[in-house]
């Protein structure tokens, strides 16, 4: 007779519109190959709570912004928090998953993250440029975010937001972590063109850059993908740690790194319910 196998509940809109991505291909393609390992069940976010009971860990994947779905993922978090869930990613990643505030505690803490306040006294911080950024605090996939010439900074509300100076970077560059473990990295040549991803190599100082954020969270289990930007001298700054669902553009990779991914995912799910069979 077969072995049994844990059992995985996945979850993930593949109704989601994201510009310039598939969620849904992403989502079935990387089930399929966990299937190889587990039982695997597919649910929206919105089922979550009233499914997860039965299975042994609860994989959050490309389940679109949490904030169309606030109530119902605070109802996730609170009941996985009480029933004692398996959840992947980890419920405590500081970044992403717990809104904007991180951009503020880093900027004060003097690492490399573009520069960012949420007070009207404290924009004489920020670099002198001609336009800033304005993003909701709890914002995501740009949602919310609008650019303002310098003139009018002063009459803006902040309340809920932050605002960053609008950096010209020479491109844009994520870098994708599992369980801390360096996986690839996929840049935009073309600062105009997010999406549009080539491979790219990172040097041992990328990859240390990429590495003290990953550290500064704390995750023990979990994807991560930090975004940055280089800087006109050079220098790499944070743009976002995502903690939460991070898109990994998995059909831009070769064969041999996105079969390595897998492993190395499978890997750490077998870890994480080794914890709970332990």
């Amino acid at each position: 007779m077969p072995t049994a196998q844990h059992r995985v509940l996945f979850v993930t809109d593949l109704a989601y519109q994201a510009g310039g991505r598939r969620y849904c291909d992403e989502d079935i393609f990387l089930t399929s190959r966990l299937r190889e390992d587990f039982d695997v069940a597919l649910c929206h976010p919105l089922d979550t709570v009233a499914l997860m009971d039965v299975f042994d860990l609860v994989v959050v994947r490309n389940s679109g912004p949490v904030l169309h779905h606030q109530e119902a993922y605070d109802a996730f978090r609170a009941a996985a928090a009480e029933r004692g869930t398996l959840v992947y990613n980890q419920l405590t990643g500081r970044a992403d998953m717990a809104g904007k505030q991180y951009l503020l505690d880093l900027t004060a803490q003097g690492l490399p993250v573009i520069p960012t306040v949420d007070r009207l006294r404290d924009l004489g911080r920020l670099p002198d440029v001609d336009e800033y950024v304005v993003k909701p605090k709890a914002g995501a996939d740009s949602i919310g975010l609008r650019f303002v010439p310098r003139d009018r900074l002063a009459d803006l509300s902040l309340d809920g937001v932050l605002v960053q100076p609008r950096v010209p970077f020479r491109y844009e560059v994520s870098f994708y972590f599992v369980d801390g473990s360096f996986q690839y990295a996929l840049y935009a040549p073309r600062p105009d063109r997010r999406w549009e991803l080539e491979r790219y190599e990172p040097t041992p100082a990328d990859l240390e850059f990429a590495r003290l954020f990953v550290e500064w969270n704390t995750l023990d289990h979990g994807i991560q993908r930090v975004d940055a930007c280089r800087a006109p001298d050079g220098e790499l700054l944070l743009v976002e740690l995502e903690d939460l669902n991070p898109y990994l553009s998995l059909g831009l990779l070769d064969d041999r790194t996105r079969d390595a991914f897998v492993a190395d995912l499978k890997t750490a799910l077998h870890r994480v319910l080794a914890t709970k069979t332990g």
